[in-house]
């Protein structure tokens, strides 16, 4: 662990989001275009040392890991306790 004393650290992520296609016509898909991040820290510790625990919290995010690279989905369904296979959705 690394000890590094601070007094306030923020966290701002924000999202670019789109939903296209229909509901109704069953076509609706909906993502993200873009990801920024954004930490504010209050710290009286050496600079360099801040900015290794910043780099450490970034690069050992879960989410942000699966956000920054594809991964596969695997996907079943249960309707009214029977599996069901549906198209495009599960194996």
């Amino acid at each position: 662990m690394m000890k590094i004393s601070f007094s306030a650290a923020k966290c701002r992520v924000a999202f670019d989001w789109f939903v296209k296609g229909s509901v109704l016509r069953g076509d609706i898909r909906s993502g993200a275009t873009a990801m920024r991040t954004h930490f504010t820290v209050d710290s009286d510790s050496p600079q360099d040392d801040v900015l290794k625990l910043i780099r450490n919290a970034k690069n050992g995010c879960y989410a942000e890991g699966m956000v920054s690279a594809a991964i596969p989905i695997t996907s079943t369904v249960a309707l009214n306790g029977e599996n069901i296979s549906l198209e495009g959705i599960t194996e």
